[in-house]
């Protein structure tokens, strides 16, 4: 009997498909993904200090009652209404944009007159917003 010796081949790992399986997880998780932008609201905060700032400059004061009446700088705003507001604001600030602006609302205020000030502000160009607020002790 003859025995036949037979040539062992070496054994190699495919990496085509290998390759091609890391190519398909790659796409679909470059398509699968989602870029978010998130915008950003500019409020310049208040200080929460005890001492007073001693300000020599013009400042624009915007005060909302619980019933959702506004006051420019102390003085009753003839209506609720955002044009109201709008005209009240626009007399005292004139064309001043960097006028610092200060928003009080009361506690109990809603929240829509609170938003319908800010929105107000900003259609007036002006970007200096403090949001008062009463230091908890």
């Amino acid at each position: 009997m003859k025995f036949r010796i037979r040539q062992e081949e070496e054994l190699q790992i495919g990496l085509t498909p290998l390759i091609d399986v890391v190519f398909i997880l790659l796409i679909f998780f470059m398509v699968t993904t989602t870029f978010d932008r998130t915008s950003e609201l500019r409020i310049e905060l208040p200080d929460a200090t005890t001492q007073d700032k001693a300000s020599s400059e013009q400042m624009l004061e915007i005060a909302i009652d619980a019933k959702g009446q506004f006051f420019v700088n102390q003085a009753r705003v003839i209506s609720s209404s955002p044009k109201a507001l709008y005209l009240a604001i626009s007399k005292v600030a004139g064309d001043n944009k960097e006028i610092p602006v200060v928003l009080k609302a009361d506690a109990q205020t809603p929240h829509q007159y609170v938003v319908t000030a800010m929105d107000t502000i900003g259609r007036l160009g002006l970007t200096r917003l403090s949001i008062a607020t009463n230091i908890a002790q």
